[in-house]
């Protein structure tokens, strides 16, 4: 499947700043789009649209760090690259803590601008494909059966078909129906490639109720001779 365009998103209320980043980055064969206040760019925001944001510091209607706020509040992690002439270091460091890609300081090297643009890009994409993971793999959990859930959880734990129907109360052949439907359901073919979506996914593996016995049984053995020895 094929990336999905990005958007370069600049704010800034310097209409010339503006119009001189647009030309620069149209050229270079970005999509862009302009916004000379961070209320005109909240209005049209999509999320769901990929690409980054420049932006500056000292716009006439709200403070660039608390538009970074504001969008991170949301839910929305979108890369921003902070292009300003106002800047400070305590500013910058406030910046690139809440999770700015970069903190430029105008006049910029095209050369500079271009390399913090690529990383924002990268992390944007980056980040969008391992949510579309995220989902994939939920989507695919939530499909299975509560047998089917259990089943999973006791395989990727490393029980083998007896001991999971030992487990659950119910005949190995049962198991191995679950089973099988289970992995054609989560897109597996082989254990080692569902531990690893599993591992991706958050999904943890079922605790054995077979083994914390078996484990208090070996316990007790093991101390019953040094207890009658005292």
């Amino acid at each position: 499947m094929s990336a999905a365009p990005q958007t370069i998103f600049v704010i800034d209320d310097d209409v010339g700043v503006l119009k001189a980043l647009e030309r620069l980055l149209l050229a270079t064969g970005y999509e862009v789009r302009s916004f000379r206040s961070a209320q005109a760019f909240l209005e049209e925001h999509n999320p769901e649209t990929a690409g980054c944001v420049i932006l500056d510091i000292g716009l006439h209607d709200m403070n660039g760090l608390d538009l970074q706020k504001m969008l991170a509040d949301s839910g929305c992690d979108r890369p921003i690259v902070f292009l300003t002439g106002r800047g400070d270091i305590p500013m910058s460091v406030q910046a690139m803590r809440a999770g700015a890609v970069s903190f430029l300081t105008k006049p910029v090297q095209s050369g500079e601008l271009f390399s913090a643009i690529h990383l924002a890009l990268e992390k944007d994409r980056v980040s969008r494909e391992t949510r579309r993971t995220l989902d994939t793999i939920n989507t695919r959990f939530a499909s299975l059966t509560s047998r089917e859930g259990e089943v999973l959880r006791y395989v990727i734990s490393g029980q083998l078909n007896k001991q999971i129907a030992a487990e659950l109360g119910t005949a190995e052949k049962t198991v191995k129906v679950h089973r099988g439907r289970m992995m054609q359901k989560m897109g597996t073919r082989s254990v080692a490639e569902l531990v690893r979506l599993c591992d991706r996914g958050g999904i943890a593996p079922a605790q054995s109720c077979l083994g914390n016995d078996a484990n208090r049984a070996s316990a007790a053995l093991v101390s019953a001779p040094f207890a009658k020895s005292q």
